[in-house]
């Protein structure tokens, strides 16, 4: 399995996120240029350009018309897909750490970091809307004596959304009740939550954390349902859409790995979705694996790393021929 290396980030990559159909791969990094991909040849097709600080977080919508971008300029942005125009240009008072577009494409929710003189926010807008008016639905987490989110992502079609935190704590606000606090509360890891990623039928969401563990759980209740643990910190977690396998990317901070251990262990690794054993390493990171994402129809994956390479691996036959007996 020769993986397809993408260079054009001059920094670590944030995120990586395929459209629907598969045939885009988009990427965020450090350096304030999120890119786009083809993922067939890992050809560049362009970038976005607008952003003055680091991007965090990217997401793409349903029909790939619209692409949005939250960074550490205080600003998240909503392009043009094709041409690269911005369309909206949404200001916050804090860097954006997480966002995404709901089932519809309508809907537009970001969240930020907090500081001392300034807290964290959810915020939803309506992108049929001017872009001078209010949010749809603006939640000061802060206020509420919950953590920093570090993570984010829509729940069931547009009424609810899921957040990971800094303490390990992952929540879920209905959007048709009150918002005062979140519907369902739980803490299932003991560090802090790096990504939330659902599945191919959104009836799930995994997690993934610092305290060495990926979780999976119930998307209506976050119900706990299986723990797939490792020797390392992991930064993201994905379900394939075609088979009952979990990829896990993460691995020590670079500075720990020189410091303290011999093997940064920064391999990509495989899980059984129900048995939640490993069965499969992939080495070929420099670093840690920041993102992990599987390709639609399943065929394929790409990692992304802190060495500021994306590497798109399409699996060999021996891949799909394994079955856990």
């Amino acid at each position: 399995m020769k993986p397809i290396l993408l260079q054009g980030h001059e920094r670590s990559i944030t995120q990586i996120k395929y459209n629907r159909e598969g045939d885009l791969l988009f990427s965020s990094a450090k350096d304030k240029k999120p890119n786009v991909w083809f993922s067939i040849n890992g050809e560049r097709l362009g970038t976005y350009n607008g952003h003055n600080g680091a991007v965090w977080c990217i997401d793409i919508d349903w029909d790939t018309v619209n692409f949005m971008s939250g960074s550490a300029d205080n600003t998240c942005k909503i392009w043009d897909a094709r041409t690269g125009q911005v369309k909206n240009n949404f200001e916050t008072k804090n860097p954006v750490r997480s966002c995404g577009f709901s089932y519809s494409g309508n809907l537009a929710m970001y969240t930020t970091d907090s500081t001392l003189r300034e807290n964290c926010y959810i915020i939803v807008r309506d992108l049929r809307l001017s872009e001078q008016d209010s949010p749809v639905h603006l939640i000061d987490v802060t206020a509420l004596k919950f953590p920093k989110i570090t993570s984010s992502i829509w729940g069931s079609l547009e009424d609810t959304l899921i957040t990971g935190h800094e303490s390990g704590e992952i929540m879920l606000w209905d959007f048709r009740k009150t918002l005062n606090e979140p519907s369902y509360k739980t803490r299932p890891h003991t560090k802090q939550v790096m990504d939330l990623q659902k599945d191919k039928d959104s009836t799930c969401v995994i997690s993934a954390a610092k305290d060495f563990n990926s979780k999976l759980f119930d998307l209506e209740n976050l119900k706990e349902l299986k723990c797939y643990k490792t020797e390392k910190p992991v930064n993201s977690a994905a379900i394939s859409p075609i088979k009952d396998h979990v990829l896990i990317g993460g691995g020590q901070e670079a500075v720990d790995a020189a410091l303290y251990s011999k093997s940064g262990k920064f391999e990509a690794c495989f899980y059984h979705l129900i048995f939640e054993e490993e069965f499969a390493k992939v080495r070929d990171h420099f670093g840690p694996i920041n993102y992990v994402a599987f390709h639609p129809d399943g065929k394929s994956y790409s990692s992304a790393g802190e060495d500021g390479f994306v590497r798109v691996h399409y699996f060999d036959q021996s891949y799909f021929d394994y079955d856990v007996l």
